[in-house]
């Protein structure tokens, strides 16, 4: 059931599962995806005693601005701000975080800025936290190629490109970032209904663009920005999770990971999942989760 809830920028949809008086766990989608990423998680928490809630990033689903005149960011600031205005609304004064690609920077940027807040953190791919002032710096010809979406977002190619095409864009994403996972047309079209939200376009182009210091951000959300820019540490109880098969982000990125990491900190590379690891191996989400709690 989707149930809605109203910050002071968006009205937020977002799943619930589990009871109402449970120990709160928040689980976030990346991009392209949707709450769909969870399903085969959500169950197995919510029987453990967990309060399970999922929300629609913004852009994504029934997730809406309620103002037009708010910028439609995709920014790090936007994403954090988002999932802590999600907290203050349901009255929530702590959860497990857990995460991955866009829903693990939130949580992990609520992590560090905001730890009382996070019982745990579960972060998908390592610290997620985005290095903007480096970003310009490149990469190995090897992992720039992994990021061809991007440089495709920063030209007006390519926002006409996932305007007319963003099935057969994200449906690619999908091939490309997780080649062991075998989902088939239902599968994808279940998740890929979220991106017909109107805003989609315009707040996927804005995060790959901010983060290469193509676009400007969202002056009401600078300072977040400027504390994030110091790549603040995460000090609450952590454990991070990398698909052996990562196709965007290889598990050997996560390797130095722990040097973000302050306080109870253990390193998973589950063997066979790529990117979309929540899909593929929910069960690795479940007992990160539960060993968190234990």
């Amino acid at each position: 059931m989707i149930r809605t809830i109203r910050t002071p920028v968006l009205e937020i949809a977002y799943e619930e599962t589990g009871p109402a008086d449970g120990f709160p766990v928040i689980l976030l989608h990346g991009f392209p995806d949707d709450p769909r990423a969870y399903d085969g998680a959500v169950g197995p928490l919510a029987g453990d005693g967990a309060r399970v809630l999922v929300p629609y990033l913004r852009g994504y689903g029934p997730t809406q601005f309620l103002d037009p005149a708010t910028p439609r960011s995709g920014q790090q600031a936007a994403l954090s701000a988002d999932l802590r205005d999600f907290m203050d609304a349901l009255g929530i004064g702590k959860a497990v975080l857990g995460g991955y690609d866009w829903g693990g920077r939130a949580a992990c940027v609520v992590a560090a800025l905001w730890p009382e807040r996070v019982l745990g953190l579960v972060s998908i791919n390592g610290y997620n936290i985005q290095n903007i002032a480096a970003a310009r710096q490149p990469a190995s010809a090897d992992q720039e190629v992994r990021h061809w979406y991007q440089w495709y977002f920063n030209t007006a190619r390519g926002i006409a490109g996932l305007t007319a095409n963003r099935r057969d864009i994200c449906k690619l994403l999908w091939k490309l970032w997780s080649p062991n996972w075998d989902f088939d047309d239902a599968k994808f079209e279940a998740t890929a209904i979220s991106f017909d939200n109107p805003d989609f376009v315009d707040v996927v182009i804005q995060s790959y663009r901010h983060r290469h210091q193509n676009a400007p951000g969202d002056p009401t959300l600078e300072p977040i920005e400027v504390l994030l820019a110091a790549q603040p540490k995460i000090t609450v109880p952590s454990i991070v999770l990398h698909g052996a098969a990562d196709g965007v982000g290889p598990a050997a990125q996560s390797e130095s990971a722990h040097r973000y990491f302050t306080n109870r900190y253990e390193r998973r590379v589950i063997p066979v999942a790529g990117h979309f690891l929540p899909h593929e191996t929910p069960e690795a989400v479940v007992r990160a989760v539960r060993d968190l709690l234990r």
